[in-house]
């Protein structure tokens, strides 16, 4: 699949083998291998690649620049979450989070500065949208947080695609991204989870993929009245083209889907709105994981408190729908569901810590 190039500076995760291979131009073939893998299995950058001659190793430093620089690091959760800060070749920002459990280590990454979705509960949808992420600048979070988990001992397992911004609005380089992801960075595609509002060409185009990856909608609301107003694009794509899309999706990929749903007091944590979403989510045989809203500037709604979490999962439970309360994390450093927005604010531990960064090309 081809990939739209912007007129930002090209980063190291946006070279292709070929091009890798022109840049070496009357070295060894197996030179690119060694690039390949410095890249992609180690993660290192090209002045630590001491299998290479000393000449290659300048001129590939020259060309094959960063593309996140990192300005801030926040630690939440005993240190179990960290939120990076990242600078862009072009002064935008973004974020990236890693989560850390015994059993696994799942990084959320970002696929656009911003977002133009306006859902009013989400700090990155107020922030307003600047511009979609090339694949390199996708990439490499990945690859910071494969290295961040690798130093303490563990494995990176899981990539969500829940940061900042739209994945389906910027489909070509997010999926560009998950082949190398899945082909380059060896994560299976049943690790790898491409979460939407509800972009439905999006969804269509998923369901023709060649890699089966899980796909998460971002529900929110089951009726069209009240979700137009929480998540607008869904007076572009209501609730019935939503779901066609997602059969179309089930069939296809015979994936399990599933319906994210911030629990957001007297909005939508009512017996009528578990109702609602039941009927909805019961002909799909979705999963809903249920979040309890995280605070966010410019939404002065609180979020459903936690007696009031277990009663809406007890409900469905009753109404047959299988239902998952997920542990809230980095909540005080901004780094949770609906918080990211590319600023840093807190006290205590929660502090960002400023970051010097590579020199840019």
């Amino acid at each position: 699949m081809s990939t739209p190039r912007t007129s930002l500076p090209r980063s190291r995760y946006d070279w292709t083998r070929a091009e890798i291979a022109e840049l070496l131009s009357g070295q060894p073939r197996y030179r690119v291998d060694q690039v390949w893998e410095g890249l992609h299995q180690h993660g290192t950058d090209p002045g630590e690649w001491s299998n290479l001659p000393k000449a290659a190793r300048a001129t590939l430093t020259e060309a094959l620049v960063p593309a996140l620089s990192p300005l801030a690091e926040s630690v939440s959760d005993d240190g179990q979450t960290v939120k990076w800060l990242w600078g862009l070749a072009d002064g935008q920002q973004v974020e990236t989070v890693l989560m850390r459990y015994p059993d696994r280590a799942t990084v959320c990454v970002s696929s656009q500065a911003g977002c133009a979705m306006a859902c009013s509960f989400c700090a990155t949808g107020q922030a307003g949208f600047d511009r979609h992420l090339n694949v390199g600048e996708i990439v490499e979070q990945v690859v910071r947080a494969r290295n961040r988990a690798a130093a303490d001992g563990q494995r990176l397992s899981n990539v969500v695609f829940m940061g900042m911004g739209e994945p389906f609005a910027n489909f070509d380089r997010t999926w560009a991204a998950v082949e190398r992801i899945h082909d380059d960075l060896g994560l299976g595609a049943r690790h790898l989870t491409l979460s939407t509002v509800g972009v439905v060409p999006g969804i269509l185009r998923l369901a023709e993929a060649p890699l089966p990856v899980n796909l998460a909608v971002s529900l929110h609301l089951a009726n069209d009245r009240e979700r137009d107003v929480l998540v607008p694009i869904n007076k572009r794509y209501p609730l019935g083209v939503l779901a066609d899309a997602c059969r179309t999706y089930i069939d296809a990929t015979h994936r399990r889907l599933s319906f994210e749903w911030a629990l957001i007091d007297g909005v939508n944590d009512t017996d009528r709105h578990a109702r609602e979403l039941a009927e909805y989510a019961a002909p799909l045989r979705a999963h809903v994981n249920l979040i309890p809203l995280n605070p966010t500037p410019g939404y002065e709604v609180r979020g459903t408190p936690p007696a009031g979490v277990q009663a809406f999962a007890d409900r469905l439970d009753q109404l047959g729908i299988n239902a998952t309360i997920r542990r809230t994390r980095g909540t005080d450093i901004d780094a949770a569901c609906g918080q990211l927005r590319a600023t840093h604010t807190g006290d205590g531990d929660g502090d960002p810590t400023p970051v010097a960064g590579p020199t840019r090309r």
